[in-house]
């Protein structure tokens, strides 16, 4: 046994080397590419290009006043420098240097041009979808996903794959193939997970455009952190077709792909890009939903519901006052805010979210070493029941509702079809409860939190903010509206939480520090109504800047 064991490990610690030199070489293939460009081409302005936005950017692309090699090696050039400092890529796709010479026949594409990240679990042929599980190492994706196959078909450039935590499971961004990705305002905080290493990049400058999937706030989360913007649309909206999941078959909290961006305009246009004839003909299981503009651009008053606590988990001060500041703004440009409060939080999350996550038990969760930041949650999936119902119990003395709650659910694996059955019974009917209170309280959207800021590396915790509008499936988008003020940090030394337990203590330590650390709200919508969620999404950061200004 011992002899199979240490085997193991030296065949994990080989492949682990193999999947870092692969990244090594070509960052190093990369660093002299741009060097032999720059040579070659040494009036080439990256500094302007980098200050463009998307929509700049494609307009100059467009017109000719720039090419998509210089555009290329020059946001190649500041991603080299950005992963220097924050370890958020997995690997460069040296591919990319290649579709220069074939660009030009998309040149009608929405994004014709223009560089864009993907996550590591989304498909590019010829490399790996490791999803930072070892098992999943030195198997190359044999195409392209759907995704990127109509990003090429728009012009746009896949040029770098970016880091995520191991099995997708954390609000931090670490795995034992490529290591700790940490946040462009402060190395000492996480970029967020499991989107981490395209939350970093975005938001270090070195991609102006990601692809990221969202189960459970994993777009959300990161566009929280590290202060750009992100979208997760309804969950079908976009095709998976080609996007790597943790563990197939999990149908209870579902799992949607989506943009990054520096601004609102910038995932508007992506979502348009996507959505179009080719995606709908590679992929018939996508609705044929054309992006609608109009929706978009309406300038109609909204009807918005205001939620600054869900009840499960108490939002940081600077989760709450952002929230407070931005139904003001809203409040002064027109719009109708009336409150809303979800609906049974206490009992759907432990009950749906917990159980539709772990339905096994946590039993799926194998493949090698397991990331620092994640060895106690895969330790406590791990125990044995009886551990874990007595555990369970002797924690009620001591007042740890949420703990209780998670250690529960955990214990009571669906071990039957009828017993899943009955839970996917639960998550409808909560969906559709949840449909008719957003109707009684006759709203367009909702303006909510998300958690933030920042957390301190190794902590996972409070995601109800996020969570729950995967289990929904409601489209929702994150914008960036302040920064973490000495006021915010001085009322957190007080904070106690809902149930005063150790989550709620947890929660406190994860965020403390955040002082200067960007600070998000979040907008949700009906299913389906991706382009209402994108347009209060404006709205916010519209009104934002004015202010500001």
């Amino acid at each position: 046994v011992r002899v199979k064991k240490i085997n193991s490990l030296r065949q994990a610690e080989e492949k682990i080397k193999r999947a870092r030199n692969r990244r090594d070489e070509s960052l190093q293939r990369a660093v002299q590419a741009v060097l032999r460009y720059k040579q070659s081409h040494p009036t080439t302005d990256s500094t302007f290009i980098l200050t463009l936005s998307l929509s700049e950017l494609t307009q100059q692309l467009k017109e000719g006043s720039l090419t998509p090699e210089d555009v290329l090696y020059s946001y190649m050039e500041k991603t080299l420098a950005v992963n220097k400092k924050l370890n958020c890529c997995t690997e460069i796709l040296l591919e990319s240097l290649d579709q220069l010479t074939t660009v030009g026949s998309n040149k009608d594409g929405l994004l014709y041009g223009v560089p864009v990240s993907i996550k590591e679990n989304i498909a590019f042929k010829n490399h790996d979808c490791s999803c930072g599980v070892l098992i999943n190492l030195d198997q190359p994706a044999e195409k392209d996903s759907v995704l990127v196959q109509v990003l090429k078909k728009q012009g746009a450039i896949p040029f770098v794959k970016t880091n995520l935590p191991q099995a997708l499971l954390s609000c931090d961004c670490s795995n034992p193939i490529y290591g700790q990705t940490v946040n462009p305002h402060n190395p000492q905080k996480t970029s967020g997970g499991s989107t981490g290493g395209e939350g970093a990049l975005i938001g270090g400058g070195g991609s102006l455009l990601g692809i990221g999937t969202d189960l459970g706030g994993s777009i959300r989360i990161p566009a929280s952190f590290c202060g750009i913007c992100g979208f997760k649309p309804t969950a079908g909206r976009l095709s998976s077709q080609g996007v790597c999941p943790t563990y197939r078959g999990q149908k209870s909290v579902l799992s949607s792909p989506g943009p990054m961006a520096r601004d609102v305009d910038s995932l508007a246009l992506c979502m348009q890009a996507l959505l179009c004839d080719h995606m709908f003909s590679l992929d018939p299981t996508v609705p044929p939903l054309p992006f609608n503009m109009e929706i978009y651009r309406t300038t109609k008053p909204l009807r918005i519901g205001c939620l600054e606590n869900d009840g499960y988990m108490h939002p940081s001060p600077s989760m709450a006052r952002g929230v407070r500041e931005v139904k003001a703004l809203l409040e002064q440009a027109g719009h109708t805010l009336v409150p809303y409060h979800p609906l049974k939080m206490d009992e759907i999350f432990p009950e749906l979210m917990v159980k539709g996550f772990l339905a096994d038990g946590g039993t799926s969760l194998k493949g090698g070493p397991e990331d620092p930041c994640l060895k106690g949650q895969f330790h406590r999936y791990r125990l044995p029941k009886w551990y874990k119902t007595i555990h369970s119990f002797l924690l009620k003395s001591k007042v740890n509702f949420h703990i209780i709650h998670v250690l529960g659910m955990i214990c009571f694996i669906l071990r039957s079809v009828p017993e899943l059955w009955k839970q996917h019974a639960a998550v409808e009917d909560y969906i559709q409860e949840t449909i008719a209170h957003w109707r009684s309280c006759n709203i367009d959207v909702l303006l909510c939190p998300v958690i933030g800021p920042a957390y301190n590396l190794f902590y996972c915790t409070a995601i109800s903010y996020t969570v729950v509008y995967n289990l929904l499936n409601f489209p929702a988008g994150v914008v960036t509206v302040s920064t973490v003020t000495a006021k915010d940090e001085e009322e957190l030394k007080h904070y106690k939480g809902c149930y005063q337990d150790m989550w709620d203590k947890l929660f406190k330590e994860a965020v403390t520090g955040g002082e200067g650390l960007p600070v998000a709200v979040q907008c949700v919508a009906l299913p389906w109504q991706d382009e209402l969620c994108l347009r209060l999404m404006k709205e916010v950061e519209q009104l934002v800047k004015k202010s500001k200004k």
